[in-house]
């Protein structure tokens, strides 16, 4: 069961509790994972279980991306890419379209989600809760990643920099996300002295597309976003340029990291990181989804090195994510 993620007066966020009836790891080594998983390699990461028996290979896997807009919009886009993991894998390969965060994180501790892709700000409570175990995001074709919060408007709204928001309401996306919530508080907080409930009134509108609609449609005056998911919307035409206005823009954060849940047989687990890395975009449905926000690869990397930064936003916000 998923408590409540809650918002308290200081602007912090309060710990999110997961309920499980998984019997506790063996004493190991584990930094902050949850006391089911070990982390004998110290790379953050829930390691694969050494008995054998511990060790899942299902017939069907199941894959979630993050829930930032309609869930399916992107089962077509998709679609071409697991096609290929099937081939790779010769495993039946399904969508499962989540329609939260939380909701994703349950599937995956619970144990119905095998293959996901976790928003920034959710990577590092699925890492400690739920096992995730994180090796990729995508990357332009010259490599560069990641992409920006922004905080928008839209023209005539009275909102011409961040200060204006003082007193009005600014709409976040939900609690466990990076640029709909963490990183805009820590930076509202430490850049502006501004705090949610004292200096202006939150609002979460559940996902990206939400915010960024409801500002351009003026039903919220000002939204914190994920710029690549307004890029993307902006060439799909669901909205234009004249809607909206940016008043700030952050600094570049690590974009969605995909990865497994840390119980896979590891000769599975290699398997599903080949498909990942022999995937041709060329041509693809992923491509003409991805290529609107500038991504036409899949790049390796390390949750330990790439999301220093979110778990430092996360201690600056005063999350703590407990797992019982």
């Amino acid at each position: 069961m998923l408590r409540k993620i809650m918002m308290g007066a200081a602007g912090a966020l309060i710990a999110t509790t997961f309920m499980s009836g998984s019997a506790a790891a063996a004493d190991c080594s584990r930094g902050t994972l949850d006391t089911r998983f070990c982390d004998e390699d110290g790379d953050l990461l829930a390691d694969t279980p050494k008995d054998p028996a511990e060790q899942i290979d299902p017939e069907t896997l199941v894959f979630a991306y993050t829930p930032v807009e309609d869930p399916a919009v992107y089962k077509e886009a998709w679609s071409d890419f697991l096609d290929h993991m099937e081939k790779v894998t010769s495993k039946k390969v399904i969508f499962f379209p989540v329609q939260s965060n939380a909701a994703q994180i349950e599937a995956m501790r619970s144990g119905r989600l095998h293959i996901a892709g976790f928003n920034t700000g959710s990577n590092p409570l699925a890492v400690n809760c739920a096992g995730f175990n994180p090796f990729t995001i995508m990357a332009s074709k010259d490599g560069n990643f990641g992409y920006e919060m922004e905080i928008i408007t839209y023209p005539g709204s009275g909102i011409e920099k961040v200060e204006d928001i003082k007193g009005q309401q600014l709409a976040f996306t939900s609690p466990t996300s990076n640029s709909g919530f963490k990183a805009p508080s820590a930076i509202l907080k430490a850049d502006f002295n501004m705090v949610a409930e004292t200096d202006f009134e939150p609002a979460f509108s559940g996902k990206h597309d939400n915010s960024i609609l409801g500002v351009a449609n003026k039903d919220y005056k000002a939204a914190s976003i994920a710029n690549s998911v307004m890029h993307r919307m902006l060439k799909r035409g669901v909205i234009t340029e004249d809607q909206v206005k940016s008043i700030y823009k952050s600094q570049t954060f690590p974009t969605t990291g995909f990865g497994v849940v840390y119980n896979l047989k590891p000769e599975l687990k290699a398997k599903i990181e080949e498909a990942f890395f022999s995937f041709e975009w060329e041509g693809t449905s992923l491509q003409r989804e991805f290529e609107k926000s500038n991504e036409g690869q899949f790049l390796k990397m390390t949750y330990k090195e790439f999301w220093d930064v979110i778990r430092k936003i996360d201690t600056a916000n005063g999350v703590k994510y407990t797992c019982k």
